[in-house]
C-alpha cells in the first residue's frame, strides 16, 4: 500500500512538473506576441519614456488607424485573402490528382516522380524569382493575383502531392477493387471514395497552404508591384525605413498582420486537430 501512495505521489509530482515547464514554455512563445500587442497600443512618446516593457497608460488607437489608412490595409487584407484561398483550393485539388494518380493509380516512376516533388520543395524561392518573373513575363499575368496564385498553388502542391501520395499508398484496395467491380469510374472512385476517407488530411493541407501563402513576402514583392495587388507582409514593410523606424507603427501593422491567421487558426482548430490526430486512413 505504501508503494502504491508513493508511486502516485511520484506520478503526481511528474505531471505537476511537466505542467510547470509546458506553461512556462508557452509563455516564452507568446511573449514576442506580448510585447507586440501592448505597444501597438502605445502612443510614441510613452514608448520614448516608457520603453517597449511597460503597459501602456491608455488606449492608443491612432497608431493602427493611421498605418490602415496610409496603406489601404482593407484592399490589402482582400488580396491575401483571395490569394491565399484560392492557392489552398486549388493546391488541394493539384495534390490530389497527382496522389491519386501516384499513391493509388501506381503509374511507373512514380519513385523518381516523388523525389523530383521532394526537390522541388527544398529549392529557395530566391532560385525561383528569376525564372517565374520571365514566365508572368511570357504570359501576360505579371503583376496580377493570378500570377502569384499559379506560382504558389505549385510550390506547395509539390508538398501536398508527397503527404498524400504517401497516405494514398496505405489506402485500403478493397474499396477501390469493390468499386471497380460495381463500375465506378476513376474519377467516381475518387470523389465518392477517397476524397470523404481523407478529408482530415485535407483539411489539415487546407489549413496548412493558406497560412503558408498568407505569409509569404518575397515572391509577391517580386511579382505584384502596383500598390493595388499588394498582399499583407509587403504593405507590413511599408512601415520601416532605411535610416528610421515608428516602432508603434510597426507593432500596429504587425498586429494587424497576425490576427486574421490567429483568427482562422481559431476557426478551423477542430478541424485541424482532427486531422492530426486521424493518424491514417483506416
Amino acid at each position: 500500500m505504501a508503494e502504491m501512495n508513493a508511486y502516485r505521489i511520484k506520478s503526481l509530482l511528474a505531471r505537476i512538473i511537466t505542467v510547470i515547464f509546458l506553461v512556462g514554455l508557452l509563455c516564452i512563445m507568446l511573449f514576442p506576441f506580448f510585447i507586440v500587442i501592448i505597444n501597438a497600443f502605445k502612443n510614441p512618446s510613452e514608448y520614448a519614456s516608457l520603453g517597449p516593457m511597460k503597459l501602456p497608460g491608455s488606449l492608443y488607437l491612432e497608431g493602427i488607424i493611421n498605418f490602415w489608412k496610409r496603406v489601404d490595409f482593407s484592399n490589402k487584407l482582400w488580396n491575401s485573402f483571395i490569394i491565399s484561398f484560392s492557392v489552398a483550393i486549388l493546391g488541394i485539388i493539384l495534390s490530389l490528382l497527382n496522389a491519386f494518380a501516384l499513391g493509388i493509380g501506381k503509374i511507373r516512376g512514380r519513385f523518381l516522380i516523388l523525389v523530383f516533388f521532394i526537390v522541388a520543395n527544398t529549392l529557395p524561392h530566391e532560385a525561383l524569382a528569376y525564372p517565374l518573373y520571365y514566365f508572368a513575363k511570357t504570359l501576360g499575368i505579371y503583376d496580377t493575383r493570378l500570377s502569384v496564385i499559379l506560382i504558389f498553388m505549385v510550390i506547395q502542391a509539390a508538398f501536398g502531392t508527397y503527404l498524400l501520395s504517401n497516405v494514398f499508398s496505405a489506402f485500403p484496395m478493397e474499396l477501390i477493387e469493390a468499386a471497380y467491380v460495381d463500375g465506378a469510374k476513376k474519377m467516381q472512385i475518387l470523389q465518392k471514395i477517397v476524397v470523404p476517407v481523407s478529408f482530415p488530411t485535407l483539411a489539415v493541407l487546407f489549413t496548412f497552404f493558406f497560412i503558408w501563402t498568407w505569409n509569404e513576402f518575397f515572391l509577391p514583392l517580386i511579382m505584384l508591384i502596383s500598390n493595388s495587388n499588394q498582399t499583407v507582409p509587403i504593405a507590413i514593410s511599408l512601415t520601416q525605413g532605411q535610416h528610421n523606424m515608428d516602432v508603434t507603427t510597426a507593432s500596429a501593422s504587425a498586429l494587424l498582420g497576425m490576427l486574421p491567421c490567429f483568427l482562422f487558426f481559431i476557426i478551423f482548430q477542430r478541424t485541424l486537430t482532427r486531422g492530426i490526430t486521424a493518424g491514417s486512413i483506416k
